[in-house]
């Protein structure tokens, strides 16, 4: 077993005692070989996938006020930010490379993921959305639209909540953040690694090749200490912020709400809930997904978040 596993373990005891070796870290992806080690800026790679027919796209180190994290991007257009969840530090997927035709595609990974140390100034979900914020400011972003799923999607609503200067607007797929009285959440950090991804989607067969892809023995190291910051963000209270309730009025960015219709992990009253605390927002439902519709529905989901963007007002778009 890695250092860095004992080392993750025994951080990850300080949130809960007892907390049985193996479980709760899931839905962390495996992570394609790196081989850049720019600063800010990007330094040019081929991704894996290649062989796939897929063009050559920036994957580079971004330093963000003396923080580094990795970041990938591909396209031209509107630049479009991806806020991905535990998944984070997975590579680039299928619903990326559609969306870049029309888009400036931009993909960071959270802070301390990928065995970086977890800076020192990250305590709170609020410290992660002012990060984001210096992150925009770093990319000088102007009229972004910001997508955001799962854990990004809180990350993404925090955001616009606190200065949406720099966006056009907001997408939420499958958004934590909330908790709902009598509609519990499906608990990411008691399930298996198999059996958390078994609740993500739909098609057991799809559950079944992204188990085989992501959850490699190369990558249980990155993968445990990718759950050490996420416990940081969302163990108590647990995954979700109390005051988001009070204050998602003040998301005004149009908004586009979308979730797997089949989506087990937040049940489709989230989706709802989410729609009718942002006055400006669209629901939009994703047949034959679960909670993850960008990977299990891609070119589905795709076309609903460009046919959003694409419908927005002129103002926006201008913006843009």
């Amino acid at each position: 077993m890695g250092k860095l596993v004992q080392a993750g373990r025994a951080s990850l005891s300080s949130f809960a005692a007892g907390l049985k070796p193996g479980s709760g870290f899931h839905c962390l992806f495996r992570q394609r070989p790196y081989h850049g080690s720019g600063t800010a800026g990007h330094k040019g790679w081929r991704d894996q996938a290649a062989d796939a027919g897929r063009v050559e796209m920036d994957f580079s180190d971004f330093n963000v006020r003396g923080t580094m994290i990795r970041q990938m991007r591909k396209g031209q257009g509107a630049p479009l930010v991806l806020l991905r969840g535990s998944d984070a530090s997975d590579g680039w997927r299928d619903y990326m490379d559609i969306l870049a035709r029309d888009f400036d595609v931009i993909v960071p990974e959270h802070p301390g993921f990928s065995g970086r140390a977890k800076p020192e100034w990250l305590d709170s979900m609020a410290d992660m959305a002012n990060f984001y914020l210096d992150y925009f400011d770093a990319l000088n972003l102007a009229g972004a639209h910001l997508c955001g799923f799962d854990l990004g999607g809180w990350i993404a609503a925090e955001i616009a909540m606190r200065n949406p200067r720099r966006l056009a607007s907001l997408s939420l797929c499958g958004a934590a953040g909330l908790l709902i009285d009598g509609a519990v959440p499906e608990d990411y950090f008691l399930a298996s690694e198999d059996d958390w991804l078994k609740l993500c989607f739909s098609n057991p067969a799809v559950a079944e090749a992204e188990i085989a892809r992501r959850l490699g023995p190369e990558t249980e190291d990155m993968r445990l200490a990718n759950a050490v910051v996420i416990a940081q963000l969302a163990w108590a209270p647990r995954w979700h912020n109390p005051d988001l309730r009070k204050w998602a009025h003040r998301i005004a960015l149009p908004t586009a709400v979308i979730w797997g219709a089949q989506d087990r992990v937040y049940p489709q009253v989230y989706a709802q809930a989410w729609h009718e605390l942002i006055a400006s927002s669209r629901l939009i439902a994703i047949d034959g997904a679960g909670h993850c519709p960008e990977i299990e529905k891609p070119e589905s989901f795709a076309a609903s978040l460009n046919s959003f963007l694409k419908a927005l007002p002129a103002t926006e778009r201008a913006a843009a």
